[in-house]
């Protein structure tokens, strides 16, 4: 692992010299700055396309086969991946065991800092092993640096016990590469504020997250086109929202998606399965358990 007095060569520790006068500039000059480096993010992210796509390929694969995703992070990294998996069961109505994260210094470090844990190996092998990874799991690092011991010690565990593993860096050439069967390289290069890495590298890895679970849930069924049928109608907005789902999908009126979605039980995919084969609800719910939750699938039949 690199000495202490190499996090200075990394690219998101370096001095980012046109924001060397950050503190006497004018609020639009800075407001300037900071968006002029934000659109090196989507350009960098671009670069690791292909390495994005094989990982959506390996998570698709390992949670079909019954696996979980298990986010680890420290800092901004855990908490940009605590958002990600909170995210998913309302979006996809998805178990909220299916994708689970691990942050250094627990569930308190999301609304306070507990950074000093994320130096412990002991932790992070501890932590990722109380979830106990197996063959069937992707378990993703996640490190600006791509050297946070918690990190690549949580992976290393992980990896150990048979887990597919995929490692989200901004720097190339880290520790955490090496214990990773896949590898997502991201160089957005030195922050505006150095080394504030909830900049740039938590921008791009925001991205990659998107990218990584609705690509995941999109191969595994969980949306139908690009519409969101598995939404929990757990409010006003939400239920608009079925309904235009039914409308939209269905190619049916107002009043029709409101009644289906009533014999439904709320159920958006259910509504939608029973319109397409006009069938009864507990006919349809067995169409969607045999397609494994996939709503075309289920509609093909």
């Amino acid at each position: 692992m690199a000495s202490k007095s190499d996090i200075h060569k990394l690219g998101t520790e370096r001095r980012n010299r046109s924001a060397a006068s950050l503190d006497t500039m004018a609020p639009i000059a800075i407001a300037r700055l900071i968006n002029r480096e934000d659109q090196r993010v989507p350009r960098a992210v671009r670069k690791a396309l292909p390495q994005i796509a094989k990982a959506i390929d390996l998570i698709a694969k390992q949670l079909s086969a019954g696996g979980r995703m298990i986010y680890v992070g420290a800092g901004t990294s855990g908490r940009i991946a605590a958002l990600d998996a909170s995210e998913l069961p309302p979006t996809f109505n998805t178990d909220p065991k299916m994708v689970q994260y691990v942050i250094a210094g627990g569930d308190s470090a999301l609304g306070m800092a507990a950074e000093y844990n994320e130096d412990s190996e002991k932790l992070g092998e501890r932590d990722i092993a109380k979830k106990k990874p197996t063959k069937k799991d992707v378990v993703v690092g996640i490190a600006a640096s791509g050297r946070t011991p918690y990190t690549i010690a949580a992976l290393r565990h992980a990896k150990g016990k048979g887990a597919r593993t995929i490692a989200i860096v901004c720097n190339p050439g880290s520790p955490l590469e090496k214990v990773a069967d896949i590898v997502i390289v991201v160089q957005v290069g030195p922050e505006v504020v150095s080394g504030s890495s909830r900049m740039k590298a938590g921008t791009a890895q925001k991205l990659v997250l998107n990218m990584l679970s609705t690509g995941a849930m999109a191969r595994l069924g969980y949306v139908y086109g690009n519409l969101m049928v598995n939404v929990h109608l757990k409010n006003e907005k939400l239920v608009e929202r079925g309904i235009g789902v039914l409308q939209e999908a269905a190619g049916v009126n107002r009043k029709s998606a409101e009644r289906a979605l009533k014999a439904a039980d709320n159920q958006v995919p259910i509504a939608m399965i029973m319109l397409a084969h006009n069938i009864g609800r507990a006919a349809a719910t067995q169409r969607l358990k045999s397609a494994n939750g996939n709503v075309r699938k289920a509609i093909a039949r």
